[in-house]
């Protein structure tokens, strides 16, 4: 037993990480979300948003530092993948 759920694998979302950036990770995360849930978000979203924004809250409360450390590293992988689609395109 490898800790992760069923389907999810750390290497290969590496990988799409370094091709595609953090929207990789993203687009994991809902593909991680059963599909029963998918259609309560669909079908009420202004709950899900609620519910959301409270789990942000109280991440923000208990685990600050964390959170703080992961977003800030999410935007600059972010910027580095625009930094170097930039100059990709100005090469050729």
């Amino acid at each position: 037993m490898s800790g992760f759920p069923e389907g999810f694998d750390p290497a290969a979302l590496g990988a799409k990480m370094a091709d595609r950036g953090p929207e990789a990770l993203l687009d994991e995360i809902e593909n991680l979300l059963p599909e029963e849930w998918r259609e309560q978000i669909g079908a009420f979203p202004l709950t899900a948003v609620a519910i959301g924004v409270g789990i942000g809250i109280w991440l923000g409360m208990k685990k600050s530092d964390e959170v703080i450390s992961a977003g800030s590293a999410l935007i600059s992988s972010a910027a580095m993948a625009n930094v170097s689609q930039v100059m990709d395109k100005m090469k050729g």
